[in-house]
């Protein structure tokens, strides 16, 4: 299910976005910083300072994770179940790894949220629908000029 393609958008997000519910369906969405994918049908969020995520995920596991390159304005839609895995299950240090891996060990890292992929849907900008002719060069040079950024040179 993760493909190619979604790994490259994983990498190069600066942030996904978590969608939880509660058991009364009441919606949450949090910014999450650390993650990354397992394999091609997990994803692994740090669970660094979330309690309505994580007591959410307890009582609600379906949850749906998006991201975006916001000069590109494309990403995915991941939706699917999660559980938190502490500190205190023996699996912690395996799936803790990946994201230590890729972001050091400096984050106060409470748990991991393992989410296990159900559906990917692709994300777009709207005028790539509504314009035909946009191309992803023309969304960048836009958003460098509308967040006043230039390319690392």
């Amino acid at each position: 299910m993760i493909n190619d393609d979604v790994k490259k958008y994983i990498k190069q997000s600066v942030l996904c976005w978590l969608a939880t519910s509660d058991k009364d369906n009441m919606p949450n969405v949090s910014p999450k910083e650390i993650f990354t994918y397992q394999d091609d049908s997990t994803l692994l969020i740090a669970h660094l300072a979330s309690p309505n995520s994580a007591n959410n995920i307890l009582e609600n596991p379906n949850v749906c994770v998006s991201f975006i390159d916001v000069f590109v304005q494309k990403g995915y839609k991941l939706k699917g179940t999660a559980k938190l895995i502490d500190k205190e299950n023996p699996d912690f240090q395996t799936k803790l790894k990946p994201l230590t891996d890729l972001f050091s060990d400096k984050y106060p890292i409470k748990a991991v949220i393992e989410i296990t992929i159900t559906k990917i849907e692709t994300i777009k900008a709207p005028s790539y629908y509504l314009y035909p002719e946009t191309t992803e060069e023309s969304q960048i040079n836009d958003a460098m000029a509308t967040y006043n950024v230039s390319p690392k040179q």
